[in-house]
């Protein structure tokens, strides 16, 4: 039997389904770089410190345009999407792929879950900028609308996470047509706005941008980090191909997304160049009065749909981290029976909120947000330029010069944006930067703290033939029935085995032994799902396998096992668990204090073991002790 399925077949096949998937994929994978619109020309133009001349103008597009197709369409959709881990994209799957090339790679491992750490600290960002610069439009129809955008900004902030708990699914389903509506719109007006001034064309040659970039030295290369805001959601391209698979985002990507993009981006500049004041935005002086006020609605639902996709990503990232042992067992909520993705972490979900809330509340507008935004995904993207390097070597088998040619052009150009991004720092960028220090912290005690657990049952494990020999030396008495006993390790006796008959003074008479591991890989086999093996009469040891997008569950694979083992049976089986109290080594060669004290934090909150693996609760019982570390 099988606990979860994921097979291509359950997807739409043929062009007609690649379609129908590209249309989902706007809605999830699309709705980041898809209103950066909003804010980028505006917040560059206002870093350029005089006025928008034509030189100035036509650089900074060429700049956006350039860095649309380099950074997304070549890095991202090319190379990027071509590297996947069973399908599965994203920076801990790659990390991830290259990690199980080699047992012991700390550097690849760091690299990995730093920038998957980078991209909870622009998670927060996203939303509060986007909100905002959509409502901002509205003092384009009255100024005296402004004292109420901020209060309007946080009530649909609060919204939009109270609502989280219930599911998205249903309204999911709209998401894709609303953002197919808004990359059409944002065309037409780009369209609109290049038929006014068509020599803005012009910015179509890179040597635009390159010559604007080198003629006014330092000051130039620090517009950089107001052009990166045009790339900030190019990451998640990458990271959701496993919801859509790589032909439906390209389609999308290729067909609607930059097209739109490059149309609108153009139209804005056409509109500085005609003499357009840059005061206010830009972006809303492209639509005709008479449809200002439903573009604004439109272009406020799709900030809301960018939004519930950085929550999603979020939510995903969190489930990907705690099946690789990085985060300690949050309880997750799967909110759809129709998607897997579809899935709720609360604790994720209450802590964005505050963090998301808090920083619109302190930056109050989208201008001030900018000077935060786009450092941590700037470090995020250097740090993926680096992994693809080594997959080039490793997986594709490239030599050093080939993969340092191509691989190299990426770090080069992501280097620039970061170094350029580092300028905000004072200004804000300390922000993401300090939320990923934090996650980054907490998945490293935890992972020390579970090696430590881990190490010091291991010093105490009892070899099994020694313990079978002493409940026959204590006349230990058998009960019929079967007993299943969870383990952390793959020999010996397991621990809570031992505790049982210390506390009991007896014993089943069959004994199966299961040790559940996550793997680095997205999914598994389900014909290596479980191994089993007979170390005793009566006593099977049983690994079970799973993959990081999966979701354990151990009495469906013992299912399985009864068709390996037709004498045992599972219906009445008693399930044994074993829990630890942690407390501080005395000998001080264990974890820090503080470290110690806040792993034994995590693991008193953490969803208990038989949650987590979903275990009959009526047929659990829990055996605890105290574990130094």
């Amino acid at each position: 039997m099988t606990t979860v399925i994921k097979s291509d077949s359950a997807k739409p096949n043929g062009r007609a389904g690649v379609s129908v998937l590209g249309l989902s994929a706007l809605g999830i994978v699309f709705g980041d770089i898809g209103t950066s619109p909003l804010y980028t020309l505006k917040t560059v133009l206002g870093m350029t410190g005089g006025a928008a001349t034509h030189d100035v103008v036509l650089g900074v597009l060429s700049l956006i345009v350039w860095t649309l197709i380099m950074i997304t369409s070549v890095k991202y959709v090319i190379f990027a999407m071509s590297i996947d881990n069973d399908g599965e994209g994203g920076i801990l799957a790659l990390m991830s792929l290259l990690g199980i090339k080699k047992h012991k790679r700390p550097l690849i491992v760091a690299l990995g879950l730093f920038g998957a750490a980078l991209i909870y600290g622009d998670g927060a960002i996203t939303p509060a900028i986007s909100v905002l610069s959509a409502l901002e439009g509205l003092k384009i129809v009255t100024p005296d609308v402004e004292p109420y955008i901020l209060p309007a900004a946080v009530a649909i902030l609060v919204a939009l996470f109270a609502i989280q708990p219930l599911g998205t699914a249903r309204i999911g389903k709209a998401f894709g047509p609303i953002m197919l509506l808004w990359f059409v719109a944002m065309a037409v007006m780009g369209v609109i706005g290049i038929a006014r001034h068509p020599a803005v064309l012009a910015a179509l040659n890179p040597l635009y941008g390159l010559h604007y970039l080198f003629s006014s030295g330092y000051a130039s290369f620090l517009i950089l980090g107001g052009v990166f805001l045009c790339v900030t959601g190019a990451e998640a391209l990458y990271a959701d191909m496993g919801h859509f698979g790589a032909r439906p985002i390209r389609l999308a990507w290729s067909a609607v997304v930059l097209p739109s993009l490059l149309l609108n981006y153009a139209g804005q500049t056409a509109l500085v160049l005609e003499g357009t004041p840059t005061t206010d935005n830009i972006f809303f002086r492209l639509c005709p009065d008479f449809l200002l006020i439903p573009f604004i609605v439109l272009a406020t639902v799709a900030t809301i749909i960018a939004s519930q996709s950085i929550i999603t990503g979020a939510f995903s990232m969190t489930r990907q981290a705690i099946q690789l042992g990085w985060l300690p067992r949050l309880r997750i909520k799967q909110t759809s029976e129709e998607g897997y993705g579809q899935i709720y972490v609360g604790i994720v979900n209450w802590l964005l909120m505050i963090v998301t809330v808090g920083l619109t509340l302190a930056f109050r507008k989208s201008d001030n947000l900018a000077s935060a935004y786009g450092i941590a995904v700037a470090a995020t993207m250097l740090l993926t330029s680096g992994l693809l390097f080594i997959a080039m070597r490793e997986v594709w088998g490239w030599g050093i010069v080939k993969s340092g040619v191509v691989a190299g052009a990426f770090v080069c150009i992501d280097a620039s944006f970061f170094l350029a991004n580092l300028t905000k720092v004072a200004d804000g960028g300390y922000v993401p930067l300090l939320l990923a220090s934090i996650v980054f912290g907490t998945m490293l005690v935890w992972h020390r703290g579970s090696n430590a657990v881990l190490q010091n049952l291991d010093q105490q494990a009892v070899p099994v033939e020694e313990f079978m020999a002493s409940l026959v030396s204590r006349n230990i008495p058998r009960v019929p029935g079967t007993a299943v006993f969870l383990s952390r390790t793959d020999s010996d006796t397991p621990p809570v085995m031992v505790w049982d008959v210390k506390h009991n003074r007896a014993l089943h008479e069959n004994l199966f032994v299961v040790n559940a591991v996550s793997e680095a890989i997205p999914w598994i086999k389900e014909s290596e799902r479980l191994t089993i093996s007979q170390v005793q009469p009566n006593y099977w040891r049983a690994k079970a396998r799973f993959g990081f997008m999966e979701k354990p569950d151990i009495p469906a694979v013992l299912k399985r096992a009864c068709q390996q083992i037709p004498s045992l049976d599972f219906d009445d089986a008693v399930y044994y668990v074993g829990y630890v109290d942690v407390i501080q080594r005395e000998d001080g060669q264990g974890l820090t204090a503080w470290q110690g004290n806040m792993f034994a934090l995590m693991e008193r909150n953490s969803m208990h073991v038989s949650d987590f693996f979903r275990l009959p609760k009526d047929s659990v019982i829990l055996i605890g002790r105290q574990v130094a570390i």
